[in-house]
C-alpha cells in the first residue's frame, strides 16, 4: 500500500465526513503547488524562447544591410552606383511612408473605439439623467 494512504472501506460515514476538511485542504495545497511548478516552468520556457527570438532579430538586423547592399550592387550593373543607391533609398522611403500610413490608420481606428471605462461612465451618466427626468 502506498505511503500515506489507508483502506477506508471500513470507516463510517461520519468519520469520512470528518476527514473531508483535511482532504480538501490537502487538495488545495497540492493544486497550489502544482500551479507554482507550472508557472515556474512556463516562465523559464518563455524566457528561453524570448532569448531565441532576440537572437533571430539580431541576425535579421544585420541581414537588412546585406540585402540593401545586394540590391544596390545589382542595380549598379545597369546604372551608376550613386543612382542605384538613390533608387534603393527612394524605395525604402516609399516603404516607410506606406507602412507609417497603415500604422496611423490603425491607431486612428483604435482611438475612435470606446474603451470599457468610457462605456461605464456613459451608462452612469444616462442612468443619472433618466433619474433626474422622473423627479
Amino acid at each position: 500500500m502506498p505511503r500515506g494512504y489507508r483502506d477506508r472501506a471500513e470507516d463510517s460515514l461520519l468519520s469520512l465526513i470528518g476527514d473531508l476538511p483535511e482532504l480538501i485542504g490537502n487538495l488545495v495545497k497540492a493544486e497550489i503547488d502544482a500551479a507554482k511548478v507550472w508557472i515556474s516552468k512556463t516562465a523559464k520556457d518563455a524566457g528561453v524562447g524570448s532569448v531565441w527570438f532576440l537572437v533571430a532579430l539580431f541576425f535579421l538586423f544585420w541581414a537588412v544591410p546585406v540585402i540593401l547592399t545586394f540590391a544596390i550592387a545589382g542595380l549598379s550593373s545597369w546604372w551608376p552606383v550613386w543612382l542605384s543607391a538613390l533608387a534603393v533609398l527612394g524605395i525604402l522611403i516609399l516603404a516607410v511612408l506606406f507602412f507609417a500610413l497603415l500604422g496611423i490608420l490603425k491607431f486612428r481606428k483604435v482611438l475612435r473605439r470606446q474603451n470599457p471605462a468610457q462605456a461605464v461612465g456613459d451608462d452612469i451618466r444616462i442612468v443619472k439623467e433618466a433619474g433626474d427626468d422622473r423627479l
